[in-house]
């Protein structure tokens, strides 16, 4: 069974400006990203360490911020300069390469933060 795409929609319109791709209102009345601002927490944030899907090199996840997208992106440019090395944020996960979970929960606790070490 063939899967149809979403052609998408109007992305640009000469009257209003750039229009959202979800809720095809103008971006300055579109309620999209205010809804997705800041994200549900427990309060408590959790640093685990994955290899799953990256060919056995190892990353240390950062989850459960209690941050808006601009906050978050902040957060991991200070992580990534604390640990020396790369890394990204992926749908409010910041993922920092290598196993700095010890580094990490001592600096995310330094920021007032309650922290975890999840997984095993």
């Amino acid at each position: 069974m063939a899967v149809k795409k979403n052609s998408g929609g109007l992305v640009y319109s000469s009257e209003h400006g750039r229009m959202c791709s979800a809720c095809n209102r103008p971006q300055r009345e579109c309620s999209c990203a205010r809804q997705s601002a800041a994200r549900p927490s427990d309060g408590v944030v959790r640093v685990a360490r994955q290899t799953k899907g990256r060919k056995g090199k190892g990353v240390t996840l950062v989850t459960g911020v209690p941050l808006d997208a601009a906050g978050i992106k902040a957060l991991a440019k200070r992580l990534k300069q604390q640990c020396g090395t790369g890394g990204t944020v992926k749908d409010g996960v910041i993922e920092i390469q290598g196993d700095h979970r010890e580094l990490l929960v001592a600096e995310l606790k330094t920021l007032g933060w309650t922290v975890k070490l999840a997984g095993g």
